[in-house]
């Protein structure tokens, strides 16, 4: 620590960074103000540890405001940002504890990082909050809102806005407010291991709102927690709030795109990067379900192998992906007979494919606790995450303790029987289980939902040992990035156009998590029974997404199939999911729920534009060229799209005309 720095507790701490932002520091008052060129004036900003409760009532321990102050420290480091000053202040309670507000800032970069400690508290404590009870006000014009983010995607979790002057939430982990002409305030958590992080927003009016953000959020509806957050117990004497990012942003979007790097940095993965192509395949739930069996999946494989012959990853492969019901392809469990599986591999195989399996790794299906987990010799009722005594039940399926041995066993034991057979990918699922809250843990060192998922999540990929594409499903937003390489975007969607929208809300606001993870999957792609225009949509959707996965039962003959093989040959299509596999961007912002209906993406020299209309008549979009901050193109040309779309470039703004319930993808030569 760098040696204290001389203080005058009636005066003011000034900390410039960025450009021409500031925080000033009140030592009287443990308050801070942060003013940003951009317009934004955040203050009387406070620090709290201390506790709450099930009804979300903060019970404060210790505060900025009731504490002396002592000194400050001013330190230079080099961080996984970039070179950084960090500023330091202590402050003492009559207790004698001491409690540190930290910032770090840059010279080149318009936001800080805040976090909070406290040192020899000698308590439990389940919340704690670097940024409480700011008062923000905003010099912007047009109209302001702010975003509600979900904590996972499961149960069909939505993305939200609301006008600045009426919203009242707690946002998980991240949220940006910004307006129609993208200006952005991004604040969010950089930490998952720990705690679960909630940004609290309250409007006041169109230009004022107070702002908290903390470690300690739970939510019977988000989290799916029952309980208030697990106490997070001292490490040497210190606890620590976690690390929380405010800057401004002229465009919001690229706040984000910086917020989700910024995790990556902040916690690296756990898994190896995947060296391989964006991933392109199939996979069985997305018609055929739980009547997979052996034939079917040959006749997929025939399909592919057969009349689909251009549909492959940028190197050539495509992975064929078995979900829920695998198990009805072998006979006496793990040890049984698995000859219809190994079957499965062997000709996924001999047509130069990669078979996939999936599984729930923290998950138990069952509810007779008598009976035995595979690869051990516990109980399941011995593994269960229990709340106020009682096994938890989320989406039907009752949750398993990741720290536990028996959980970890029966881990050991269904990834070594998958490596063995020769699987190539894992499709993971309900991943959020494993984040409950929960009256204990096997493991007593771990005390919070976060860190029995970084526990069990740790464990699982020590195991896979890199042998897979790991894909998630159903988990967290953020904290899921250190472990898998893909990750669906949203919940389960198969073939409509509303299914289309509500995937796409999540890549309007949550593209970013791209800068997280290697993919983001828009699940499975169906094409049966709707009609053409919403086959484009929903094709177009995950071209969006950056990877493509489709889901028709292919065995079978009918529609699917000229579709399929119609589009999914698309080699334009096919060469921007193969370049980076990276969602595109919202261009045009819609109120609530409502996702983007125009996404645009830069490839060197060409700029991709995907346009969807979700409503059922034809419409004519326009937009203006500097909105997508170009000049009139040189050329342009639909690489997808229904034959009456058009784009017309002229007088400084694109037309484009659609049908209903469809979609185009434009590629425009700059």
């Amino acid at each position: 620590m760098a040696s204290p720095l001389p203080g005058n507790r009636d005066t003011v701490l000034n900390i410039s960074f960025g450009t021409k932002n500031k925080i000033v520091y009140h030592f009287a008052t443990g308050k801070y103000d942060a003013l940003f060129s951009g317009g934004i004036q955040m203050m009387q900003a406070g620090a709290i540890v201390g506790g709450i409760d099930t009804t979300g009532k903060v019970n404060t321990l210790f505060e900025s405001t009731n504490t002396t102050y002592r000194n400050f420290t001013k330190s230079r480091t080099k961080t996984a940002y970039g070179p950084a000053t960090v500023y330091c202040i202590y402050r003492k309670d009559k207790t004698g504890v001491i409690l540190e507000q930290a910032f770090t800032t840059f010279k080149d970069k318009n936001y800080f990082l805040a976090r909070t400690k406290v040192y020899q508290c000698g308590r439990s404590i389940n919340y704690c909050s670097p940024l409480v009870n700011a008062k923000v006000s905003l010099n912007w014009g047009g109209d302001n809102y702010g975003l509600h983010s979900p904590f996972d995607n499961d149960m069909w979790a939505t993305y939200e806005t609301e006008r600045l002057d009426s919203l009242k939430f707690t946002s998980s982990e991240v949220s940006v407010i910004f307006n129609e002409n993208r200006k952005g305030l991004v604040v969010g958590s950089l930490e998952h291991k720990v705690w679960k992080s909630g940004i609290y927003l309250q409007g006041n009016s169109a230009r004022s709102f107070q702002l908290t953000a903390f470690g300690g959020y739970t939510d019977q509806k988000l989290t799916h927690d029952l309980r208030s957050h697990g106490t997070v117990e001292s490490e040497q004497g210190i606890i620590s709030s976690p690390l929380i990012m405010v800057g401004y942003f002229d465009d919001w979007r690229s706040g984000m795109e910086i917020y989700g790097s910024n995790n990556k940095l902040t916690e690296p993965p756990v898994i190896a990067p995947w060296k391989g192509a964006t991933p392109v395949g199939w996979n069985s739930w997305g018609v055929l379900q739980d009547k997979i069996d052996l034939p079917s999946a040959k006749g997929v494989i025939d399909f592919f192998a057969d009349s689909c012959k251009l549909y492959r990853t940028k190197d050539h492969k495509l992975f064929i992906d078995l979900d829920s019901f695998w198990d009805r392809m072998i006979e006496g469990g793990l040890d049984g007979n698995s000859d219809k599986l190994k079957a499965f591999v062997s000709y996924c195989n001999a047509k130069g494919f990669e078979p996939g399996i999936y599984w729930a790794p923290f998950t138990d299906w069952g509810k007779q606790g008598d009976r035995k987990v595979e690869g051990s010799d516990y109980s399941y009722k011995d593994v269960w995450t229990y709340i106020n005594g009682k096994p938890l039940d989320v989406d039907g399926g009752r949750a398993m303790d990741p720290t536990h041995p028996g959980t970890r066993a029966r881990i050991v034991k269904y990834i070594e029987f998958f490596k063995s057979l020769g699987f190539k990918m894992i499709k993971i699922d309900f991943l959020g289980h494993a984040t409950l809250e929960a009256d204990h843990y096997y493991d007593s060192r771990v005390t919070t939902g976060m860190e029995a998922f970084c526990n069990g999540m740790t464990f699982l990929d020590s195991v896979l040992d890199n042998k897979m594409l790991t894909y998630a499903a159903i988990s967290p937003n953020l904290a899921t990035a250190r472990y898998v390489h893909m990750r669906r975007i949203a919940c389960d969607a198969f073939k409509s156009i509303a299914e289309t929208a509500y995937t796409l809300n999540s890549v309007t606001y949550g593209w970013w998590q791209g800068h997280m993870y290697d993919f983001m999957d828009a699940d499975h792609v169906v094409f049966k029974d709707a009609s053409i225009g919403e086959n484009r949509a929903r094709l177009a959707s995950a071209v969006v997404t950056g990877s493509l996965i489709t889901g028709d039962d292919y065995s079978k003959r009918g529609p699917w199939r000229t579709t399929a093989m119609k589009l999914l040959q698309n080699k334009d299509l096919l060469a921007i999911v193969g370049k980076d596999g990276k969602p595109f961007r919202p261009v045009v912002l819609e109120k609530g729920k409502a996702p983007s209906n125009v996404f645009e993406k830069r490839m060197g020299n060409k700029l991709y534009l995907g346009v969807f209309n979700y409503g059922e008549n034809k419409t004519t979009m326009k937009l203006s060229l500097l909105r997508l901050g170009i000049k009139s193109p040189k050329s342009s040309k639909m690489i997808m799209g229904p034959s009456t779309a058009k784009a017309d470039f002229s007088d400084g703004q694109v037309s484009i005309q659609l049908p209903g319930k469809d979609a185009a993808i434009f590629c425009l030569d700059l």
